[in-house]
This record gives structure tokens, C-alpha cells and sequence, in this order.
């Protein structure tokens, strides 16, 4: 074999083994428990327990792009996933254990609310992330649940909320006395 044929040769073996490191690094990573904490742990987590299926909102991706770009940073990282049809009762201490199981490490629990019945229940925790808080809300209503997590900017969304206040601008005044009424108009 010539010195060129011997080099191509290399070359594809090589490019062969680096495709098939690529393909399998991400499943290398998530068996080995990339995977195991967060949102998509605890709605897997779910979905196990509750022998239930949860469904994903289409285009969330997107959602979150725009709601980021709208607030100016103040919200993004959007994830919603709806469980409809769980059978039979959830125990909240079950339930509150499975989340905290999957959520990872400084995640804390700020709410947790239960019905009488035991029928409706929620569940929210935060995390500090430098500027920003992750919040993931649990929200059991009868035989469905919602899971929604959230990445906020409490600043900005403060400054989007304030600016934006019931509709109107900081421009806009709320006292209209200082107007004075058209001259054209009559009476």
C-alpha cells in the first residue's frame, strides 16, 4: 500500500471514530446522571409514579425566546409539562419527596399548599442563579398537573412591570386632571 492510500486510510478510521465519540457522548453523559436532576427528571419522575404521560408544550423553545426578548431578560428558560389523567390519589408528602428527589442541589421548597381533600395541591421552589432565580411550580388540580419552570431576572421584570403598569406606559399619567379640555369642543 502506498504512503497516500496508508494516510486516507487513517484519516477515515479517525473520522469514523470521532463521529461515533460525538454520537455517544450525550448518551455517555446522561447514563452516567446528566440527566437525573431538573425539570425533565421530575417530570420523568412523575410520569413513572403516576403511570401517567406528560405533555410537552410544542415550540416552548421559541416561546421562551420571545418572552425573554418582550421583558428585556426579565423571563426566559420556559419549560411547561401538563400530566392529564392521573389515576387514582396523590399523597403530598409522596409527591413532595419525588420533586425534591429530582430537583439537584440548592433548590428550596418556599410553598407547599394542599387542600383538605388532597385533591389540589402545589408546590413551588426557588433557586438562586447569580442575578436571576429558577423557580419550578408543581400544581396538582384534581386528576391533572402542571410543571412549569421558569429562570426570572426579578429586576427586570420588576422595571417591565412597572413601566407597563395596568396597561400603560410610565409615560402616561395617571392624574388627567392637568388636561384641559379641546376649545373646539362645545358643551
Amino acid at each position: 500500500m502506498r504512503q497516500a492510500e496508508k494516510n486516507a486510510t487513517w484519516w477515515s478510521a479517525a473520522l469514523v471514530l470521532g463521529g461515533i465519540t460525538a454520537a455517544m457522548t450525550p448518551a455517555i453523559l446522561l447514563a452516567a446522571g446528566g440527566a437525573g436532576v431538573g425539570f425533565d427528571a421530575v417530570v420523568r419522575g412523575i410520569e413513572s409514579r403516576y403511570h401517567a404521560h406528560a405533555n410537552k408544550i410544542p415550540f416552548m423553545g421559541l416561546i421562551s425566546l420571545v418572552a425573554g426578548h418582550a421583558t428585556h431578560g426579565g423571563v426566559r428558560g420556559i419549560h411547561i409539562a401538563e400530566i392529564e389523567h392521573l389515576d387514582g390519589p396523590v399523597d403530598g408528602t409522596e409527591l413532595n419527596a419525588l420533586v425534591a428527589a429530582h430537583m439537584g442541589a440548592g433548590w428550596q421548597r418556599i410553598v407547599r399548599d394542599t387542600s383538605r381533600s388532597g385533591d389540589e395541591q402545589s408546590l413551588i421552589y426557588v433557586k438562586p442563579e447569580g442575578a436571576r432565580l429558577g423557580m419550578l411550580v408543581v400544581d396538582l388540580d384534581h386528576a391533572e398537573m402542571n410543571v412549569v419552570q421558569i429562570s426570572i431576572n426579578p429586576d427586570k421584570l420588576s422595571d417591565e412591570i412597572t413601566e407597563h403598569r395596568h396597561g400603560k406606559s410610565s409615560d402616561d399619567s395617571d392624574d388627567k386632571s392637568d388636561e384641559k379640555p379641546d376649545s373646539n369642543e362645545s358643551e
